[in-house]
C-alpha cells in the first residue's frame, strides 16, 4: 500500500484529466475504491470498459457519499452546478478539489454549497493534450509538471498536506498561491496562447486568396502547432474565457500593444528593433527547456513521448 491512500476517492467527471487521474491512482494504489461519476451514460459505459473505476454512476451525489477525496474534473462553467448537488451528501472531513484552469471563479461558484465540515481545496495540475473523453488519458500526464493549489487562508494545513501529497505521488510538483496571481499567470502562459492560436487558425480559414486545401498542404511547423492548440476542446476554453475575463483581457490588451509596436517595425523597416525582439525572446525558450517543461529535440519530442506514453494514442505534451 502506498503511503498516500485514501479509502475512497471520487473522480466528478473522466475526461482527460479524470482519466489520466483514475489511471494513476490505480497504478500507485493510492485507493481502495474510485468511483467515477458522468453526466453522460455513453462517457460512463465507456469508462467502465476501459477498466478506470471500481463503480460508475451518473449521479454526482451518489459518487461523493462516503468519499474521503473529491476531485471535481469539468469545465470551470459547470463547477457552481456540481457543488450545488454533491453540498449536502459530502463526508465530514472530505476533500473537495478541482482541476480547473481558473481558481477564482471556482472557488466563487462551489464554496458557498459546500458545508464548513468539508475542506475545499480549489487546485490545478497544468498538464493536458488537444485530446478530450476517457480514452485520451494516460498515467504519466502529471509526471514533472506543476500542480497549484490556491486554498483559501483558514484551510487546514493538515488536509493541505494530505493533498499535496497526493499530487506529489502523481508525479507534479506542487506550488500553492493566491487565487487571483493564479489566474494572472495562468492569462499569459496558457489561456492567451490558445485564444491566439483559435484566432490564427480562424483567420487561415476565412482567407480568400488562399484555399484551405493550400493551408492544410503547405503548413510550416508553426501553423502545425497552432491547429494543435487549437483542437483542443472548445467547451472548455469557452468556460476559460468567460471564467477569467479580466486576467485575459488585460493580457489581451497588453499582447495588441506589443503587436502594434511589431508591426510599426515592420512597416519601416526598422531591423534592428526585429533583432532584438527575436534575439531576447529566444531566452525564454532555453529557461522552459533548463526548467524541464520541455525537450530540447526534432517536434518537441511529441512523437517520442507518445510511443514512451503507452496506451496514450494523443500527444502529451
Amino acid at each position: 500500500m502506498s503511503e498516500v491512500h485514501f479509502d475512497r476517492i471520487a473522480l466528478i467527471g473522466i475526461g482527460l484529466i479524470g482519466s489520466s487521474l483514475a489511471r494513476v491512482i490505480r497504478e500507485k494504489k493510492l485507493a481502495g475504491t474510485v468511483v467515477v461519476a458522468s453526466r453522460s451514460s455513453e462517457t460512463l459505459e465507456r469508462a467502465h470498459a476501459l477498466g478506470l473505476g471500481d463503480s460508475y454512476t451518473t449521479s454526482n451525489a451518489e459518487a461523493v457519499r462516503d468519499a474521503d477525496l473529491v476531485i471535481v474534473s469539468v469545465p470551470v462553467g459547470m463547477s457552481e452546478k456540481v457543488a450545488r448537488e454533491i453540498g449536502s451528501h459530502l463526508k465530514p472531513g472530505a476533500i473537495v478539489t478541482d482541476v480547473g484552469s481558473t481558481k477564482k471563479s471556482v472557488f466563487e461558484q462551489m464554496q458557498p454549497h459546500l458545508p464548513d465540515t468539508v475542506h475545499f481545496i480549489p487546485g490545478h495540475p497544468i498538464a493536458g493534450t488537444e485530446q478530450s473523453g476517457p480514452d485520451a488519458g494516460f498515467a504519466r500526464l502529471f509526471e514533472g509538471r506543476w500542480c497549484i493549489l490556491t486554498p483559501p487562508a483558514d484551510t487546514d494545513e493538515e488536509a493541505i498536506a494530505r493533498l499535496t501529497a497526493f499530487w506529489l505521488a502523481c508525479g507534479s510538483m506542487v506550488d500553492r498561491m493566491d487565487a487571483d496571481h493564479h489566474d494572472r499567470i495562468l492569462a499569459i502562459v496558457s489561456h492567451l496562447p490558445h485564444i491566439i492560436a483559435y484566432n490564427i487558425v480562424g483567420t487561415a480559414d476565412d482567407l480568400e486568396t488562399v484555399t484551405e486545401s493550400e493551408v492544410i498542404k503547405y503548413s510550416a511547423s508553426g501553423f502545425r502547432d497552432f491547429t494543435r492548440l487549437a483542437a483542443s476542446d472548445p467547451t472548455m476554453w469557452r468556460d476559460v474565457c468567460l471564467h477569467n475575463k479580466d486576467a485575459i483581457l488585460e493580457m489581451l490588451a497588453r499582447f495588441s500593444e506589443d503587436l502594434s509596436s511589431l508591426q510599426r517595425a515592420i512597416r519601416w523597416g526598422d531591423g534592428d528593433k526585429l533583432f532584438d525582439l527575436f534575439s531576447h525572446t529566444r531566452h525564454i525558450r532555453k529557461s522552459i527547456l533548463d526548467a524541464g517543461q520541455d525537450v530540447d529535440v526534432p517536434d518537441f519530442g511529441r512523437h517520442g513521448a507518445v510511443l514512451d506514453a503507452g496506451e496514450n494514442k494523443s500527444d502529451p505534451s
